[in-house]
């Protein structure tokens, strides 16, 4: 265990109380809503810490970049769950399933193959990532959950490219691991 991997291991802790509290206290509309997205960004932004730490002092290692996408996908899948469960109609439950569908799977092809070798997150599912949090972000804020219609089709924008890069990076992760 290195610090790269103790923030890795917070991130995975520190999740669920996030989505606690997102669920708790999210009130579309609301200006509390900035903090939650705050939260949101400094939980999500870890992400870059760890593996920025791992790299420059050389510590990355198997572990790490087995915990990693595991961390991710514990915040983003909840994040989408807990938006699903709040406003269905603007965060539909196909965007959800459609994404945890991925995420699961891709997790399980990981672990099976982590026999032989770890597949470490490529360009495309950091773009993927990048793009989720995105579009978890712009619901989370105060703004995304209003009903006019320019915003209503920057976040369906959002969600749309979401689950496209979601996929594309499912599909070149495999063709390129094999």
């Amino acid at each position: 265990m290195n610090v790269a991997n103790l923030i890795t291991s917070l991130r995975i802790v520190i999740a669920p109380v996030y989505l606690w509290a997102l669920y708790t206290y999210f009130q579309a509309g609301q200006d509390f809503n900035w903090i939650l997205l705050l939260g949101f960004i400094v939980v999500a932004a870890s992400d870059g810490v760890d593996g920025a730490i791992a790299r420059k002092k050389g510590i990355v290692t198997k572990l790490g970049k087995t915990l990693d996408p595991i961390a991710d996908k514990v915040l983003i899948g909840g994040a989408f769950i807990v938006l699903s469960l709040i406003e269905p109609e603007l965060v539909p439950w196909w965007v959800t399933i459609a994404i945890l569908v991925r995420e699961i799977g891709i997790t399980v092809y990981r672990l099976i193959v982590i026999k032989d070798k770890v597949i470490p997150a490529g360009a495309s599912g950091k773009s993927k990532t990048i793009m989720q949090c995105i579009a978890i972000g712009w619901f989370i804020s105060p703004w995304g959950f209003q009903y006019s219609q320019w915003q209503f089709n920057i976040g369906f924008g959002l969600l749309y490219g979401a689950v496209f890069l979601t996929w594309w990076s499912a599909l070149k992760l495999i063709r390129e691991s094999r």
